[in-house]
């Protein structure tokens, strides 16, 4: 492993932010003001780009199979999953939305709120919580 650093140094800088990630998401399991999902997205994403050992661990991980693994198996959350994610975005939007002056750019920021929303729900299937789906073969 300490072989391909030497040859792409960057990939220390992916895992520097992938265990950043993975930490900042594992603190947002207990903080509900902190989202979890797009953190360990980002970790996932992140580790899988500096090693593939390492990425392999946190896919095996109980914070990776809690969190993740339904919604990059089968593209489904549960409820409270798309809300954790929804709401603390909806607030930062609509912080900015309170703080801009000019007319579109709020016209923009409303834009922005209703089109998560949609897709959140027409895109991401719904499960209910704890339900284990297999994944969907293509036939």
């Amino acid at each position: 492993m300490m072989k391909n650093m030497k040859k792409n140094p960057v990939r220390i800088v992916w895992l520097f932010f992938g265990f950043l990630s993975m930490g900042i998401g594992a603190v947002g399991v207990v903080l509900p003001v902190l989202p979890t999902t797009p953190f360990l997205l980002l970790a996932s994403f992140c580790l899988a780009k500096g090693s593939e050992h390492f990425h392999k661990w946190f896919t095996g991980t109980k914070l990776y199979k809690r969190h993740l693994e339904s919604f990059v198996q089968n593209r489904t959350m549960t409820l409270k999953t798309k809300f954790s994610l929804l709401l603390p975005a909806t607030c930062m939007l609509l912080l900015a939305f309170l703080a801009m002056q000019n007319v579109y750019g709020r016209a923009f920021i409303v834009f922005l709120i209703v089109f998560k929303y949609v897709y959140f729900f027409t895109k991401i299937r719904t499960v209910p919580a704890g339900q284990k789906l297999v994944p969907e073969t293509e036939g």
